[in-house]
């Protein structure tokens, strides 16, 4: 069935409908600018848009860059701390009339990654990193998604592992190449040692430069690219929308 997938993200709300068999978008994308400042109102208002200029009624999935419990915003790292505590799947769903869920943005992309990108068929511990603006995590253990990890949070040489080794944090220090390397090589040993994953899958815009970092990185695990690059939150959100799986698993 198709599901409408919504990726909200820092500087835009993206969002289409989705074959949630093929993981391909059945139309092209629309795109509106985050609000600024991004209240929780404002970011309601544009989904809303988001979806209406697509025309679509029917179930909607939305990614959201934040812990999800229940359809409610629990945490606010890198978004307005307005909106810990707002029922957002609450709201969604009745501005749109619709079903909606609504999950955390990297368990999103994580899902696109395990069904139909470069986790797909992987055993074992999965654990998918989204380097942009903060570090997002999503991990998998046969294929069942463990929601709302906060790997990026890891603490290390006392501050918060995004702040250090996330793409903003490359951008803001001037960092070269090799130097990014390094700190993002730091974070994957302490997450290493902490998860023992099978595989690590890399996404997230600066992933599409691996080529520039990865032969720095001396991580014991395989780390590989994303294959699902910019539709894999709006995907992973459409697959989480299936209105028939209360648990969505990302492996068939």
């Amino acid at each position: 069935m198709n599901v409408f997938g919504i990726d909200v993200g820092g500087s835009g709300i993206k969002g289409a409908p989705v074959d949630t068999v093929t993981g391909e978008l059945v139309t092209a994308r629309i795109r509106v600018k985050t609000p600024k400042p991004a209240t929780p109102e404002a970011i309601v208002e544009t989904t809303v848009e988001v979806v209406r200029r697509s025309g679509w009624e029917g179930p909607v999935g939305c990614g959201f860059p934040a812990v999800m419990k229940d359809g409610i915003v629990r945490t606010a790292a890198n978004i307005d701390r307005e909106a810990i505590g707002f029922d957002l799947r609450g709201r969604l769903a009745q501005e749109l009339d619709a079903q909606v869920r609504v999950i955390n943005d990297a368990d999103a992309a994580g899902l696109a990654e395990m069904r139909w990108g470069a986790g797909r068929r992987v055993d074992g511990v999965v654990l998918m990193l989204t380097l942009g603006t903060g570090i997002g995590t999503s991990l998998f253990v046969e294929g069942r998604l463990v929601p709302n990890t906060e790997f990026g949070h890891i603490e290390v040489r006392g501050q918060d592992a995004e702040h250090r080794a996330s793409d903003t944090a490359r951008k803001r220090e001037d960092l070269s190449w090799k130097e990014y390397a390094e700190r993002l090589d730091e974070y994957l040993h302490r997450v290493e040692d902490l998860l023992w994953p099978d595989l690590i899958v890399v996404g997230g815009g600066i992933s599409k430069k691996s080529e520039k970092f990865f032969p720095h990185l001396t991580a014991r695990t395989k780390v590989v690219t994303a294959e699902m690059l910019n539709e894999a939150g709006i995907a992973g959100a459409a697959l989480a929308g299936i209105p028939s799986e209360a648990t969505v698993e990302a492996a068939e």
